[in-house]
C-alpha cells in the first residue's frame, strides 16, 4: 500500500501513575520461586524489563484514551469537530457492547457525523486503525481521523500470578512468564490530509503479512464462550512466538523496503513493537538493522501491547531521536501471527 496525501499530524500519550518493578512481581512469586528453586532476578534476566506501570484499580480505559486523544488533537491543532473517524484499537475494552470508542468519542466531544468503532487485532490494533483511517483520508472520505487505545495489564498479571502460585509447576511458569512483562498506557495518533498542520509527517505506506497457522501460540481471554464464566487466562509459547514471529518479521520488512523503494541505509530510524531484550536483539540482527537505529522503551514501560509503538514513537520524537526528513519504520508484530509495518517520512 502506498499513500500520496496522508500525514501523521501528532501523537499523544498518557502513562499510569503506579510503577511496578520486576522485584515487586518476584516478591509475589516467592513461594513458587522457592518450590522450583528459581533464583530471584530471573524476570529481568529473561526479559530485560526492570519495571512497568499500572493504572489505579478501577481506572476506566476510555478515560485514558480520552486524555491521550486530547493531547494528540491539541498537538496537531485540530478540534474534535475535525475528526471524521475514531478507531479504538486496544486489546482491553470496557464492554463487549457498546464499542469503547463510543465512550471515547463522547468524552472528546466528537461531532455526530464521525464514524466511531472498535477494532481488535492483538498488538496490531492501533496500526490497523491507522491503515483504515489512512485509506479513508487517501480516498477523500474524511480529512482527519483519530486512532486511540488504552491498555491495562494489572488485572491479567494479578490473575496470572494467582494461577502460577496455585499450579506450582515449571510448565505453567514457562507459559505464563511472558504475561509478567505486561505494561499499561494510553496512546492516540492523528492522521490527516495534511491541510491542518504544516509540520505533519508523511505516511508513505506499508505492508502486511500473516502466518495464521501459528494463531494458538499466544492466547488471552476466556475459552468458555459468551457470556464468559471463567476468568481471563493468558498462555504464551515464548520460544515459538519468538522464532516464528522473527521469521515473519524478516519477510515483512523485506517487503516493506521493496514497497517503499527504500535503499541501503533505510529506514534511518525504526520503532519496533516493545516485547523485551531478546526479541529486540533477535529481530534487529535478523533484518540487519544496527541497534543504534532503534528506540526502545520496554525496559521501563514493559510490553504495552497496542499502544507501545505510538508511545515509543512519541517519546523518541520528544528526545530528538527522530528528526525532520528521516525515513522511519514502524514495525508491528502481533499474535495471530500478524505483521504490519509502516513507513513514515518524518
Amino acid at each position: 500500500m502506498r499513500y500520496q496525501r496522508v500525514c501523521i499530524d501528532a501523537c499523544g500519550y498518557e502513562l499510569p501513575p503506579n510503577v511496578v518493578t520486576a522485584e515487586d512481581l518476584e516478591e509475589r512469586l516467592a513461594p513458587l520461586y522457592e518450590a522450583l528453586r528459581i533464583r530471584p532476578g530471573q524476570l529481568f534476566q529473561i526479559t530485560g524489563i526492570r519495571e512497568s506501570r499500572y493504572w489505579d484499580p478501577g481506572f476506566r480505559l476510555s478515560e485514558g484514551a480520552v486524555r491521550a486523544g486530547r493531547q494528540a488533537l491539541d498537538a496537531g491543532g485540530l478540534t474534535p469537530g475535525d475528526v471524521g473517524m475514531l478507531v479504538y484499537g486496544a486489546v482491553c475494552r470496557e464492554n463487549l457492547e457498546p464499542a469503547t470508542a463510543c465512550a471515547v468519542a463522547d468524552g472528546l466531544g466528537l461531532g455526530p457525523e464521525a464514524l466511531v468503532f472498535d477494532l481488535s487485532n492483538a498488538c496490531l490494533g492501533m496500526l490497523n486503525g491507522m491503515v483504515l483511517v489512512a485509506n479513508a483520508v487517501e480516498a477523500g472520505h474524511i480529512k482527519a481521523g483519530l486512532v486511540v487505545a488504552c491498555e491495562s495489564c494489572r488485572e491479567i498479571v494479578d490473575s496470572t500470578i494467582q494461577r502460577m502460585l496455585q499450579a506450582g509447576d515449571m510448565e505453567t511458569f514457562k507459559h505464563c512468564v511472558a504475561t509478567m512483562t505486561g505494561g499499561s498506557g494510553a496512546a492516540a495518533v492523528v492522521l490527516t490530509d495534511g491541510s491542518f498542520n504544516a509540520g505533519a509527517h508523511r505516511l508513505l505506506g506499508g505492508v502486511a503479512r500473516n502466518a495464521v497457522r501459528h494463531h494458538r501460540l499466544c492466547t488471552w481471554g476466556p475459552d468458555t464462550g459468551i457470556p464468559a464464566t471463567a476468568p481471563h487466562v493468558m498462555n504464551t509459547d515464548s520460544v515459538a512466538v519468538l522464532k516464528n514471529g522473527v521469521a515473519l518479521g524478516v519477510e515483512t520488512f523485506a517487503a516493506l523496503t521493496r514497497e517503499l523503494a527504500w535503499g541501503p541505509g533505510q529506514p534511518e530510524r525504526i520503532v519496533c513493537h516493545q516485547v523485551g531484550a531478546t526479541h529486540q536483539r533477535t529481530i534487529l540482527e535478523s533484518i540487519g538493522i544496527p541497534l543504534d537505529k532503534d528506540f526502545s522503551t520496554f525496559r521501563h514501560l514493559g510490553n504495552m501491547g497496542t499502544v507501545s509503538i505510538i508511545i515509543t514513537t512519541a517519546i523518541a520524537a520528544e528526545r530528538g531521536f527522530l528528526t525532520r526528513g528521516q525515513s522511519v519504520g514502524l514495525l508491528g508484530i502481533g499474535s495471530g501471527l500478524n505483521c504490519l509495518m509502516l513507513g513514515v517520512q518524518w
